[in-house]
C-alpha cells in the first residue's frame, strides 16, 4: 500500500491492472485505518481516471458472491448518492413503481454513509429481509417482479473499508462503484450520478459492458432527475438536455423533494407515495425517474408514454401492493 501510496502522491495514475489488485489487497488484506484514509483521501483532492474505476470494478465483482438472474430482464435503478441534498428515497421508490407496472427490478443498494437514510435502511426499517439465496431472489422476482440485493451481503471485500467510509460520513470513490458492481449485472440500467464527469465515464463503462443504460444527472448536482433545473439524460440513444418542461412537466422548488430527518421519516413518504397519496411534487418525481426507467426497457416507446404508465401506477396505489407482496 506505501507504494501505491507514494506513486499516487507523485499526482500518477493507477492502471487498470494496478487498481484491480490493490483494491484485492485491501480486501485480503489487514491494512490499518490510517493508510485506508489516505488512500481514499487521495480520490477527494482529485477525480478518478476511467482505467482506476474500471479496475476497482473489475475487483469488487471478482470478489463479489455470484447471483445469476439472467432468466429474468431485469432492470436496476441506483444512484451513486454523494450529491448532499438529502431528498427522499427517490431511485428506491421509483423501483417499485417500475415494478409495479410490469417490469421485472433487480435492486441494488445500502446503508447510507453520506445521507441519512440509503435504500437498505428505509427497506429494512419496513420489515424487509436481506438474503443472498438466489433461489429466494427469483421467487421475488417472479412473484413480486423486484428484489433487493443487499450490498454488503454480496460484497464481504467491502467489509474492509465500512468503518472508514462510516468515520468519514462523506461520498468517496466507492460511491461511484455501488451502481457498476450490482452482482447479478441486470440487462438494463438507470443510474443517476453526483457530476457531469462521473457521467462520462458512466458512459464508457456501460457501453462497453454492451448495457441498455440511461444515465442521469441534474445540472444542480442531484443524482436523478429532481425536476429542480434542467438535466442531462445519457443512453444508447445518445446524450441529451431537457427541462422538466421538454417532458410536459412542472419545475420543483428543492424543498418539495426534502426526505425528512430521521430513516422512519424517509420510509413514511415511501410508502405515502406507493399508495398513491403521495405529495403532488413527490409524485412527480417519481413518475419522471419510473418513466425513464420504463424508457431504458421500452426504446421504441416515449418519454410520455413510459412516463404516463409510470404515473397511472402510481395513482393506482399498486406500488404498496408489491412492496407487501415483497416483504411477505
Amino acid at each position: 500500500m506505501k507504494t501505491i501510496l507514494e506513486q499516487l502522491y507523485q499526482h500518477e495514475q493507477l492502471s487498470r491492472e494496478q487498481s484491480r489488485q490493490v483494491l484485492h489487497r485491501i480486501a485480503t488484506e489487514d491494512y490499518d485505518d490510517i493508510l485506508l484514509m489516505a488512500f481514499i483521501g487521495v480520490y477527494q483532492m482529485r477525480d478518478i481516471s476511467l482505467e482506476e474505476l474500471q479496475g476497482f470494478r473489475d475487483a469488487l465483482l471478482e470478489l463479489c458472491r455470484p447471483v445469476d438472474l439472467s432468466s429474468f430482464d431485469a432492470i436496476d435503478l441506483c444512484g451513486t448518492g454523494g450529491d448532499g441534498k438529502n431528498t427522499f428515497n427517490i431511485s428506491t421508490t421509483s423501483a417499485f413503481i417500475v415494478a409495479a407496472s410490469g417490469y421485472k427490478v433487480a435492486k441494488h443498494g445500502n446503508y447510507g454513509v453520506s445521507s441519512i437514510c440509503g435504500s437498505s435502511n428505509v427497506l429494512e426499517s419496513l420489515g424487509y429481509q436481506f438474503v443472498t439465496d438466489q433461489d429466494t431472489l427469483k421467487q421475488q422476482l417472479d412473484k413480486s417482479n423486484i428484489t433487493f440485493l443487499h450490498a454488503p451481503l454480496f460484497h464481504p471485500a467491502m467489509k474492509s473499508v465500512a468503518n472508514v467510509r462510516r468515520t468519514l460520513g462523506m461520498k468517496t470513490f466507492f460511491n461511484m462503484l455501488g451502481p457498476l458492481v450490482n452482482p447479478a449485472q441486470p440487462k438494463y440500467q438507470l443510474t443517476g450520478v453526483f457530476n457531469q464527469e462521473l457521467a462520462r465515464l458512466y458512459k464508457y463503462i456501460l457501453q462497453d459492458c454492451g448495457r441498455a443504460f440511461v444515465i442521469l444527472h441534474s445540472m444542480d448536482v442531484y443524482d436523478e432527475i429532481s425536476l429542480t433545473d434542467e438535466f442531462r439524460m445519457i443512453s444508447n440513444q445518445g446524450d441529451r438536455l431537457l427541462h422538466p418542461e421538454d417532458i410536459d412537466l412542472p419545475k420543483l422548488d428543492p424543498r418539495q423533494l426534502h426526505g425528512g430527518d430521521s430513516i422512519e421519516a424517509s420510509a413514511k413518504i415511501l410508502l405515502d407515495i406507493l399508495k398513491g397519496k403521495g405529495t403532488g411534487a413527490q409524485n412527480l418525481a417519481v413518475t419522471a425517474n419510473a418513466g425513464v426507467a420504463i424508457k431504458c426497457m421500452e426504446p421504441k416507446k416515449s418519454i410520455k408514454q413510459c412516463m404516463a404508465l409510470a404515473n397511472e401506477t402510481i395513482q393506482s396505489g399498486k406500488g404498496f401492493e408489491v412492496l407487501q407482496s415483497l416483504i411477505n
